[in-house]
């Protein structure tokens, strides 16, 4: 499917949870690990962590880059990984979503090489909202995501209107993942003792 980059936005502190996320155990693992274990076959052949407590993550051997822009967010996360990343398109995840599935990821890869392309994102839209931390970004979105950084306007995807956007709809991605787990971030103690590994998956 060509080279692409895997990009995991470790944010860091979360004052809802406490505590950073990625480190929060889920079946006796942190959450980031489940991440990562469901994206290491993808195919991808650079997988780097976006953080700027980089002596955190050290555990898990992979490049780790600090904020270009500090203090902006998400959007900072999604810059940072776009201009260090070796290649055109970065599949940017959350470090909070570990039931990350890799048969969607793999179907929102392929859609690169979709006949209608090149998009400049592929995204799927959750409940009318698309979710930006779960989405293959191209580098062409450098500027105009520097632009609204500048301009302090911080809303992820606050620049889609200025690129070419592929949206996956609920039809087409429930195909992979009916139950949209993929999607399900967590985010405090609440949701964390309520949350299992999908059966046969802890």
């Amino acid at each position: 499917m060509g080279s692409f980059t895997v990009a995991i936005n470790a944010g860091g502190q979360s004052s809802r949870m406490g505590t950073d996320k990625a480190f929060v155990l889920l079946a006796e693992r942190p959450m980031i690990a489940h991440v990562l274990e469901r994206v290491s076959n993808l195919g991808q052949d650079e997988t780097i962590l976006i953080t700027n407590r980089p002596n955190d993550y050290a555990q898990f051997s992979l490049p780790m880059f600090a904020d270009v822009l500090p203090g902006n967010g998400a959007l900072g996360g999604i810059y940072t990984a776009l201009h260090y990343s070796k290649h055109e398109y970065t599949l940017m995840l959350a470090c909070d979503m570990p039931f990350v599935n890799s048969a969607l990821l793999n179907h929102m890869l392929r859609l690169r090489s979709e006949e209608m392309g090149p998009y400049d994102v592929i995204v799927p839209l959750v409940n009318d909202y698309p979710e930006g931390l779960h989405a293959i970004y191209r580098k062409s979105c450098l500027s105009p995501i520097q632009e609204r950084l500048e301009a302090n306007r911080l809303k992820v995807i606050g620049f889609y209107d200025q690129v070419r956007v592929r949206y996956l709809t609920a039809p087409e991605y429930s195909r992979f993942d009916p139950q949209e787990l993929s999607f399900r971030n967590i985010n405090t103690p609440d949701e964390l003792a309520s949350a299992q590994p999908p059966a046969g998956e802890a």
